[in-house]
């Protein structure tokens, strides 16, 4: 990676644990934060702007994106391709810039292969009773639909251990404080503050690798 290469985060949760509202409220915090918006051929929910929520395209043009690697990585869920585009990514890390992913464990594990020092946060619900209860409370799914998000939740909350941190989204206040430290935390260690303040490292004689 870049020497001047910002943080990548990547919140990775079950549908309907909340990490939507978690990342748009940490985004309203810290609007220096960019978050990558995913490409996707499902439809739009009621409410979903293209370009905002998702950039909402074609299977035949995400098919060629897929195949002329410009997605940082791509997947096939619940019969639908999602995938993120790699331009805007590698400028903001160029840059400087931390860039923020909601993504699923499979599109992490890809991610990881392109930036080893990714941070990975898992957002967990307090029960799946409660995550049963926020999917209907959404009322933007069917019944099918539902009750399929439920049984995959099971699998995709058993690659929790694969990333660094973990946020129980029991009380949303909470949750927020917890991810908002997170990344505190993250542009503090070393290698961060190195990109960040080289001109300091250098004056105090600090070798930038570490």
């Amino acid at each position: 990676m870049h020497a001047n290469s910002g943080n990548v985060f990547m919140v990775v949760a079950p549908s309907g644990a909340g990490k939507s509202s978690l990342v748009k409220a940490l985004l309203q915090q810290d609007p220096s934060i960019l978050l990558s918006v995913s490409c996707t051929t499902r439809a739009p929910r009621p409410g979903e702007e293209d370009g905002r929520e998702y950039r909402f395209i074609g299977t035949d043009e995400f098919k060629q994106m897929r195949d002329e690697q410009r997605l940082l990585e791509w997947a096939e869920v619940h019969g639908n391709f999602y995938g993120t585009p790699r331009d805007r990514i590698d400028e903001a890390t160029r840059e400087g810039r931390d860039v923020l992913l909601e993504i699923d464990w499979q599109g992490a594990r890809q991610v990881r292969q392109r930036f080893p020092a990714a941070i990975g946060i898992f957002v967990l619900p307090p029960s799946i009773e409660e995550l049963e209860s926020r999917l209907k409370a959404r009322g933007q799914d069917a019944p099918q639909v539902i009750a399929r998000r439920l049984m995959a939740a099971g699998g995709e909350i058993a690659h929790a251990p694969e990333c660094e941190y973990v946020i129980i989204n029991q009380e949303f206040s909470v949750a927020l404080s917890e991810l908002t430290q997170i990344v505190s935390a993250a542009r503090l260690r070393f290698s961060s503050q190195a990109a960040r303040h080289a001109d300091l490292f250098a004056q105090l004689g600090i070798p930038a690798a570490h």
